[in-house]
């Protein structure tokens, strides 16, 4: 299956995936990773591994509609199949979404639907909660407001910080997303209104 990543940071979840597929147990291949930052080290991840690595400037754009649009046209001419987020920081237009409806995924470090957005460890530990975690979720045209594909918890400790908890956080990323990615390509997830059904094929 042929995927695209959109990453605007560091890119650890997309050396995850990497390292998933070289291990295995993603049956798909990375076509190109797209990014809105320039100096982003997801582009050099991406690039140590052969991968095309591609900065669009979102400045040179008058609208979010058609900045995600060059973003499509790139992604339709290499015949993508799934478009995962990591670390992808900004809101996706609704034409977009609706073009790549129910092959977009993204993950993020809360229970959700508890704290969505920016910041979500912070706004966890600020609230006080004994449990924080993951999430994996199709994409909607809201703010990780799509169906749950996959969550799994993380216990919060009286002396968490930010960094420690959100570090512990990524370790659970690191395995859950590449796991979601393969149950898409084994078309063992099915979306039923909002709930999001595993399939056993």
């Amino acid at each position: 299956m042929r995927l695209a990543v959109l990453a605007s940071g560091y890119g650890s979840n997309l050396q995850a995936i990497l390292d998933a597929i070289e291990r295995k147990e993603i049956d798909g291949r990375v076509e190109i990773v797209i990014s809105d930052v320039e100096d982003a080290y997801a582009l050099e991840r991406a690039r140590k591994h052969g991968i095309e690595g591609v900065y669009i400037n979102p400045r040179e754009y008058e609208k979010r509609e058609d900045f995600d649009g060059v973003i499509a046209g790139l992604l339709q001419e290499r015949q993508i199949d799934l478009v995962i987020l990591a670390g992808y920081m900004r809101l996706l237009s609704p034409p977009f979404v609706k073009q790549f409806e129910g092959r977009i995924m993204n993950i993020h470090p809360s229970l959700l639907p508890a704290f969505p957005g920016l910041n979500g460890v912070k706004k966890a530990l600020s609230y006080g909660v004994k449990v924080s975690g993951c999430t994996v979720h199709f994409v909607d045209e809201g703010l990780d407001t799509g169906p749950i594909i996959l969550q799994e918890a993380v216990p919060v400790f009286d002396d968490d910080t930010e960094e420690s908890l959100h570090e512990r956080i990524h370790q659970v990323e690191h395995r859950l997303y590449p796991k979601a990615i393969q149950l898409f390509i084994e078309q063992k997830l099915r979306l039923e209104g909002r709930r999001c059904m595993r399939v056993e094929k």
